[in-house]
């Protein structure tokens, strides 16, 4: 299996609801689900190479779910920029659970999450009231903790949502390179695969800007022509809003979430992270669920499981 399929979920808001894409690979029969959700500017087909790694480790018998989280991707935008929020996103991913239980009933939930999607996970495993038709069984956290470092958020809401039209695919790899150095290296063939997800044609956005649906968009870019990136803008909104006060409550909410997690956690970082502080990394192996640490060298936010040794880690991880 080369290519994932495209499926969608609905979701529900106080605006009247929205769709929110997802990804599969693997076998869709499987008991066995394992969601990747991805950080905050980027797209469930992130993990194209991990999902391919786990369903090989797995001999197929495996249903690995990458939702595009709402605003991204093949996903509907919310109609009010406030509700870009940990919450809804849990909401959703809550839904999207139990519409993949219905289809097929899962026996093990395992959750990937990077930076963004790991605040998602520490939700969904440290909430013991969720409607979780499991609880999950293997959590990786891959560069966050509850604790995100003030500076990290200052540099990435001075780019989110900031961006133009690009001429090309490989115009839009190099742009995004210029601000995502920190990712550790990539050759150019893995920097352009990772890239060609991450914009769409501007013909796919209706006259207001806003995504088409999942439904009607198509599974992924092809040619040359204008392109623009793949998420609203207005994602960021949210991030810039933030006050120390508020990211010191926020931060205080995530510790509780995570000490409640039951979950076997591996952590992973960056060696030069700057969202994810060696502090809160040490921290993060000595309470709660004690979670493993492996840090990779020459890299900091965030990796991306494209590095065959990276994406081992993993899979070692959850099938060991």
């Amino acid at each position: 299996m080369t290519e994932p399929t495209l499926h969608d979920v609905a979701c529900n808001d106080a605006q009247g609801g929205h769709r929110m894409a997802y990804w599969q690979w693997g076998d869709a029969q499987s008991a066995h689900v394992v969601i990747c959700v991805h950080g905050l500017t980027r797209q469930g087909r992130d993990f194209d190479v991990l999902a391919q790694a786990i369903v090989a480790r797995a001999g197929g018998d495996v249903r690995v779910v990458c939702p595009d989280v709402v605003g991204r991707g093949r996903s509907d935008w919310l109609r009010d920029p406030a509700f870009y929020q940990v919450p809804v996103y849990a909401a959703d991913m809550v839904a999207l659970i139990a519409q993949l239980h219905g289809e097929h009933p899962i026996d093990t939930l395992d959750y990937v999450g990077t930076s963004m999607g790991g605040l998602i996970g520490f939700v969904l495993a440290g909430h013991k009231e969720l409607p979780l038709p499991r609880p999950i069984r293997r959590f990786v956290a891959n560069d966050v903790g509850p604790t995100v470092e003030p500076a990290a958020i200052q540099r990435i809401g001075a780019y989110v949502g900031k961006s133009g039209q690009f001429s090309s695919v490989q115009a839009a790899a190099d742009a995004m390179w210029a601000l995502s150095t920190t990712f550790g290296p990539h050759t150019p063939d893995q920097w352009r695969a990772l890239s060609q997800h991450m914009v769409v044609p501007a013909s796919e956005r209706s006259a207001d800007g806003a995504a088409k649906t999942a439904k009607t968009a198509s599974a992924g870019p092809v040619g040359e022509g204008a392109w623009v990136l793949h998420y609203d803008p207005a994602i960021g909104v949210p991030l810039r809003a933030i006050t120390p006060e508020i990211a010191a409550q926020g931060g205080a909410v995530m510790w509780s979430l995570y000490d409640a997690i039951e979950a076997r956690t591996l952590l992973t970082r960056g060696a030069v992270s700057d969202l994810l502080s060696p502090e809160t990394a040490a921290a993060m192996t000595q309470r709660g669920p004690r979670a493993t640490l492996v840090e990779f060298e020459g890299v900091g936010h965030a990796p991306t499981f494209v590095d065959p040794a990276q994406v081992a880690v993993v899979t070692n991880f959850l099938f060991d």
